[in-house]
């Protein structure tokens, strides 16, 4: 099932998620649908909060549903190491049409849950890992935007107001 995707400022967007402590049928039904809604929306990630709920759980497939074996569930997840920067433009399905470029570490290490609760650690480097950072910083409560320098941030709120005046957001 597609799920609406809420848009800033949304006020679930700004508070950090709640963990995840059962591993059951709903939570997998749940993970499904959180692939459905970012494929339909032409994303690589979508964490819980952009649908509106409070969890701590988050998927990414940088192939966009083209390679099954790409899919990845982070459940509870959190970045144990990351080295390096790198500063490339992003974009936000709860943020549409906005790109803007923020610093984020080269490479993460992360520490998570699958869909069963068994832990694991992953490295991502580059666009995987920039991925990983931007979802966890959904489930964290940190939206890009707040990566962005002050003028850049200002600029787009200042933008999302002319959308929200216009009934366009």
């Amino acid at each position: 099932m597609i799920l609406k995707v809420v848009k800033y400022p949304e006020p679930v967007l700004s508070q950090p998620g709640e963990p995840v402590t059962e591993f059951n049928a709903e939570l997998r039904k749940f993970v499904d649908d959180l692939f459905e809604t970012t494929y339909a929306s032409q994303g690589i990630g979508l964490a819980a909060p952009q649908v509106g709920v409070s969890k701590r759980i988050t998927v990414i497939d940088l192939s966009m549903g083209k390679n099954p074996k790409d899919k990845l569930v982070l459940i509870n997840p959190e970045v144990i190491f990351s080295e390096g920067k790198l500063y490339e433009e992003e974009g936000c399905l709860s943020f549409p049409e906005i790109r803007e470029k923020v610093v984020r570490a080269a490479k993460v290490r992360i520490r998570a849950q699958d869909l069963h609760g068994k832990w694991f650690e992953m490295d991502g480097g580059e666009l995987m890992s920039r991925c990983m950072q931007h979802e966890i910083d959904h489930l964290d409560g940190m939206l890009f935007i707040f990566r962005m320098s002050a003028l850049k941030r200002d600029l787009v709120q200042r933008k999302i107001r002319k959308l929200q005046r216009d009934g366009t957001w």
